[in-house]
């Protein structure tokens, strides 16, 4: 521990004739702070103070309770309308009017008929209206979930017994009271992606009420655009049978995107030519539309509609050219109008797919709270992750009685909805306004729209995931270990299972940080002329060493995983392994007795045994880097520090945290009583010079002093 008086007090306490300047000579007096002393609080006094804290009643806190549960009692009253109508009202338009299409199209994904697609955007932009912090996202159907629900119902449609796409008039009796008595596909279908939302929204809920909503920061980003990207690629692969009119089933289990790749080449024969050449058209129209909106976005006001172009001159083309009775085209077929009544989820369901609702509960709030916070940040505001779970929890709770599936922030959306002069969530009320004029008039009008122009709308959406792909030179030359997170994240996702891919990230993620704290050397540092910057010695020219003290820095916590490699490393830069000099100087002992050679003096010190260009007296270790220590990290401090003393040299530790400090007084290192003399140093300048008076003390001034 930090011991020492000022000069001034010493002379007055040991008025011993020696004069200050010899005294300074010999021992150097390090800087000292004075730990301020805290008051310390018994346990029970501590759950006292968190119980009246959060469990005090009153009307001011009901009060902030409520509007803290509806954020949009906060804002609406001070709604500005000459200032925020105008845009929330255009960007509601426009979002209304890109999300027609994009709804009925990501039905497909789902598993699900159009009508649903359309229900889930109208009922999710409400929902979040009343409970969302952030004033600019767009939340509603997102690709990837609607990729892991159509998983899910396919799965489900297969256990039943439904058949494939070839029959989906099948009907079967089921015992559940909240189905109908009888089910066919399209009506079992929603059942279960309307479960697997209820689900995946009382997860979301009971991540909010435990306050877990931090999980999110150890998503990182090359994780989940690796897991995006993956997830991409299965979204196109199950596309491509639309594309081409095949009927082919969605493949189950490992491998599905290898096994549908497979499916397609046996079946190419069967290509549905009309479909084939929709498609091609389509493709030549959206992506460079796509590309020219994205090239002129700073000049247009908004977006052009170029996908509800595309549907409309399509549904008109199909249906005045009678495509499906000539060339047998899949269309979109009858979508009805108004809503249907409410129903309960399938309770009987909830077990069979309640482990897949966690990968979609988490997906889904991870990437609600990344959107709201990443457009907080943009404009100046600020939202509140808790109350983001909450809100998105319940838009899958509450629309899932109505037959939606998953929803959550959609990033394409969301800049479409920003950057066309949005204020305020108002906008998402814009938006249902235009679903519901749909959904009340104009759905049944999109009866011979066909599927391989919805599949088209997906696969160019995808688009700028799939561009990640060119990114990936650039970013193995940033960083190797987010290149291989976002590497092993993005196969395991698209080749093995999308699910999956995410619990890899997040473990590959953990080892790479882990690896991180394993492979740290100990850097021997030198000191940039008078000042106190000690920097490495191999990085920079003219640092200067300090004759007799090498000082070395370790740029990681020391702890149980890495507390042996950190002795290792520290051992390696010194040059000097006590453990084997100890062994060596044994062995030489027994061989000096053997010869009969005087034994050493007890006086004479153990370091003059070692090689003469690993002679110092002290080692100083910079512990500014370390963020914290265990048990097992100041048990490795005392053995590297026993284990050097045996050999005469010391081990003083400089600038130490506060929580380092605490743990090695807990684990006893600073014990004055135990054995050695174990000291920390405020700066790496005091503990040199300690270390240099110790030595100076006990060499030529046993006899000046």
């Amino acid at each position: 521990m930090l011991k020492g008086e000022s000069d001034q007090e010493m002379a007055e306490e040991d008025p011993d004739g020696v004069s200050d300047e010899d005294r300074t000579a010999c021992t150097h007096l390090p800087f000292i702070l004075e730990v301020l002393e805290k008051e310390k609080t018994t346990w029970r006094v501590l759950l006292k103070q968190g119980l009246r804290k959060h469990c005090a009643c009153s009307s001011a806190w009901a009060r902030e309770l409520f509007l803290g549960f509806f954020p949009i009692l906060r804002w609406l009253p001070r709604y500005q309308p000459k200032e925020w109508l105008l845009g929330d009202v255009m960007s509601g338009v426009i979002v209304g009017i890109l999300l027609v299409p994009q709804s009925i199209a990501y039905s497909l994904l789902a598993g699900q008929d159009p009508i649903y697609g359309l229900y889930t955007s109208f009922f999710a932009g409400i929902i979040y209206m009343l409970l969302g912090t952030s004033r600019h996202i767009s939340v509603g159907i997102f690709g990837v979930l609607c990729l892991l629900v159509g998983q899910v119902v396919d799965r489900e449609l297969a256990v039943a017994g439904y058949l494939t796409d070839d029959n989906p008039n099948t009907t079967a009796v089921f015992d559940d009271v909240t189905m109908r008595p009888s089910c066919d596909r399209s009506c079992y279908a929603i059942v279960v992606g309307a479960t697997v939302t209820f689900t995946a929204g009382v997860y979301q809920v009971l991540m909010a009420l435990l306050q877990v909503g931090f999980v999110s920061v150890f998503l990182s980003d090359s994780l989940l655009s690796g897991f995006a990207t993956g997830a991409s690629l299965t979204i196109l692969t199950s596309q491509v049978k639309y594309l081409l009119g095949l009927k082919l089933p969605r493949a189950q289990g490992p491998g599905s995107l290898i096994k549908t790749w497979i499916l397609l080449i046996r079946n190419i024969s069967q290509t549905n030519v009309c479909d084939l050449l929709t498609s091609l058209l389509c493709l030549l129209v959206l992506i460079p539309a796509k590309e020219l909106n994205e090239r002129f976005k700073a000049k247009l006001r908004a977006p052009i509609p170029f996908e509800l172009f595309v549907v409309t001159a399509a549904t008109l083309a199909s249906h005045f050219g009678r495509f499906q009775e000539r060339f047998s085209s899949d269309v979109a077929g009858e979508i009805p109008t108004g809503f249907m009544p409410a129903q309960l989820p399938a309770w009987s369901l909830i077990p069979n797919v309640a482990l897949d609702a966690i990968s979609v509960a988490i997906v889904g709030f991870v990437i609600t709270v990344s959107l709201s916070e990443m457009f907080a940040k943009k404009h100046g505001y600020s939202v509140d992750a808790n109350q983001e779970m909450y809100a998105i929890g319940f838009c899958n709770i509450l629309s899932s009685f109505f037959r939606c599936f998953t929803t959550s922030a959609a990033l394409t959306k969301t800049l479409v909805k920003e950057s066309t002069g949005c204020h305020t969530q108002l906008s998402a009320l814009v938006t249902a306004v235009v679903l519901l004029l749909v959904l009340l008039v104009i759905a049944p009008l999109f009866y011979s729209l066909q599927k391989c122009v919805l599949a088209v709308i997906i696969v160019v959406n995808l688009r700028g995931a799939l561009c990640k792909f060119a990114d990936v030179p650039h970013m193995w030359r940033m960083n190797h270990v987010d290149a291989t997170i976002w590497l092993v994240t993005m196969a395991t996702s698209a080749l093995v299972n999308t699910e999956l891919g995410l619990v890899v990230g997040v473990l590959v993620s953990a080892l790479c940080v882990l690896g991180r704290t394993q492979r740290v050397p100990a850097i021997r540092l030198g000191q940039a002329g008078r000042s106190e910057l000690y920097e490495d010695l191999a990085t920079y020219k003219g640092l200067q060493t300090q004759p007799g003290v090498a000082v070395f820095r370790y740029v990681a916590p020391i702890y149980y995983a890495n507390q042996a490699l950190f002795k290792r490393a520290l051992y390696r830069a010194v040059g000097l392994n006590p453990v084997v000099e100890k062994a060596r100087l044994k062995k030489q002992e027994k061989r000096e007795r053997k010869q009969k050679v005087p034994p050493r003096r007890e006086a004479e010190p153990s370091n003059a045994f070692l090689p003469k260009w690993t002679l110092f007296h002290t080692i100083v270790l910079d512990c500014a880097p370390v963020l914290f220590l265990d048990t097992a990290g100041v048990g490795a401090l005392k053995e590297v520090a026993k284990d050097y003393g045996g050999l005469g040299v010391r081990l003083l530790l400089a600038r130490c945290s506060m929580s380092v400090l605490d743990s090695l007084r807990r684990g006893g290192y600073l014990d004055p009583e135990a054995e050695g003399n174990k000291m920390v140093f405020f700066t790496i300048g005091d503990a040199i010079h300690y270390g240099q008076s110790l030595a100076s003390q006990n060499g030529s001034c046993d006899t000046e002093c």
